[in-house]
């Protein structure tokens, strides 16, 4: 309570969703296929991608990285430009974890694989805008995914 007898709103802002230790971060057996989600679990943060097929994802990097370093960095985070890559998934995941997580399916319909590969094949080595509230890495894979960004990676929280 603050001395004007306020109990005054505290606003969390949530960076790129920190890793819940309630949620499984195993990487399944299951092998990826061509439009799935592939959600990359960072030490402080996670990262998205879109699998493309033959081992190659898409996903949003750093603009100041070469092509040979372009591994998503939590710099991306305070970054306004990034580029448009095609990497090895096993590259881009390196020591950490990941899996596939197509979990807006139930809410959106995702688009024939056909059209969501072509779109994700004509943004390569496009620089974009990034914003974490607005077009960041999830809303990128989304949007090829689904025709609609969407994210959860950015949540507001208030609470008295």
């Amino acid at each position: 309570m603050y001395a004007d007898g306020s109990a005054g709103v505290i606003c969390f802002l949530c960076l790129c969703q920190m890793a819940s230790s309630e949620a499984d971060h195993s990487q399944s057996n299951e092998e990826p296929q061509p439009g799935d989600l592939i959600e990359i679990f960072r030490p402080a943060y996670q990262h998205w991608a879109l699998y493309l097929g033959d081992g190659y994802i898409i996903n949003l990097t750093p603009v100041d990285e070469s092509q040979a370093t372009a591994v998503s960095s939590v710099k991306s985070v305070f970054s306004r430009k990034a580029v448009v890559r095609m990497q090895l998934l096993k590259e881009v995941v390196g020591g950490d974890s990941y899996r596939i997580n197509n979990k807006y399916d139930d809410n959106h319909t995702p688009l024939p694989v056909s059209e969501i590969i072509q779109r994700a094949q004509l943004l390569i080595g496009q620089e974009v805008s990034y914003d974490l509230l607005g077009s960041n890495c999830e809303h990128f894979v989304t949007l090829l995914r689904y025709g609609e960004a969407v994210s959860e990676q950015v949540c507001l929280s208030f609470s008295l």
